[in-house]
């Protein structure tokens, strides 16, 4: 069988894609190290997992196994309406044809790119961007315009300088994952105001309840939807909602946009449970605080340690903390293994001295500070 050329673009699209590498679950740690209870501080994972109210929901769902057999709610109509309702606080007129729910945010990003991006196309994003912007481009075959981080983060001035006529989409982590920097709201304002009309620009707030309250000048980019149709905002359950093996995440924009990507949503992509366990986490919003305290509290344990030890970190304003720790890194990743504790290495974000540790427990992060002084002494 022979290939016209666009099937050839895309194969070989395909295979220059570099693909996720996730956190190393525990269960593999145990098996494959010997170790036992092991600790995972590696995937910005909620320690204090979901709502008690999600947890005792799938307990009762248990009685009802019929429910298994039968499709989800394509529309997602009860979670749409709970986010309406939660967020209309904060962006007034918000309708439920502004939504896009996604099997993750990763989905929602992924989705982005398919509807707006192609051959020929570019799509903007920073130096230590979040990894699935560059696998979404890549994807689609469109070409990746990577700006110079400024002091680990993105660089709006340079991505301004960036942008051409082919210029389709911009990503934008805030805060940004791996380096957990933080924009302020209002020189992302002065910069949507800057970027042509025609050029999609994603506002990806996976981490916006660690950052709202807790940094000075951050506020969600929600109440600028209104005035700028190009403007996406996606965000996450995966986080401070503690429901990443759920996989559900949406997108905010103009209910413009929203048709268009729901266009190319697939169907089906959120289960009912998943989608269920999302509406009931946005009612239990006690939960969601004791999350964040219990972060900030950890955050300001890790970052003293780090310090009194003379360890170099990055700042953050989400649930991990990218901490220095030299040319043997990976060596000291995997020793750490050995302890019991797992970290993730950013050498794939072309970070090699550096490990990104998550925010836990108490007891684990004492366990992961306790590990790491041992095998760096």
């Amino acid at each position: 069988m022979s290939l016209n050329n666009n099937q050839i673009n895309a194969l070989d699209c395909v295979s220059q894609l570099q693909p996720y590498i996730p956190g190393k679950p525990i269960d593999e740690l145990e098996r494959d190290y010997g170790v036992k209870n092991a600790v995972k501080l590696a995937s910005n994972e909620n320690p204090l997992g979901p709502s008690p109210k999600v947890v005792s929901y799938l307990q009762d769902s248990l009685d009802n196994p019929l429910e298994l057999s039968r499709y989800p709610d394509g529309n997602g109509f009860v979670l749409k309406h709970k986010l309406v309702e939660k967020l209309s606080d904060v962006h007034q007129n918000f309708r439920i044809e502004q939504i896009t729910l996604g099997n993750g945010s990763n989905e929602v990003l992924d989705i982005i790119a398919r509807t707006f991006a192609s051959t020929h196309d570019e799509v903007i994003f920073s130096q230590y961007a979040f990894a699935v912007y560059p696998i979404a481009t890549q994807a689609v075959g469109a070409t990746a315009v990577i700006t110079p981080a400024l002091n680990w983060g993105n660089d709006l001035n340079a991505m301004l300088e960036a942008i051409t006529e082919n210029t389709k989409l911009i990503f934008i982590a805030n805060p940004n994952n791996p380096t957990g920097t933080c924009l302020p709201s209002a020189d992302l304002l002065i910069f949507l105001q800057k970027v042509p009309e025609n050029v999609v620009v994603v506002i990806d707030e996976a981490y916006e309840e660690y950052a709202s309250g807790n940094i000075d000048g951050y506020h969600s980019m929600l109440p600028a939807l209104g005035d700028f149709a190009n403007l996406i905002i996606t965000r996450t359950f995966s986080k401070a909602y503690g429901l990443a093996s759920f996989r559900v995440g949406y997108g905010i924009s103009s209910a413009a946009i929203a048709d268009l990507l729901n266009r190319v949503r697939q169907p089906f992509n959120n289960n009912t449970f998943a989608l269920e366990s999302a509406a009931i986490a946005l009612d239990d919003q006690e939960h969601i605080r004791q999350s964040v305290s219990l972060n900030t509290q950890g955050m300001s344990y890790l970052v003293e340690g780090f310090e009194s030890v003379g360890l170099n970190y990055i700042p953050s304003a989400g649930n991990f903390v990218c901490v220095q720790i030299g040319a043997n890194a990976a060596e000291v990743y995997d020793k750490l293994l050995y302890e019991g504790v797992i970290t993730r290495p950013v050498a794939n974000y072309n970070m090699p001295d550096y490990l990104r540790i998550s925010v836990g427990t108490m007891a684990e992060n004492k366990r992961v500070f306790a590990a790491l002084k041992k095998i760096m002494a």
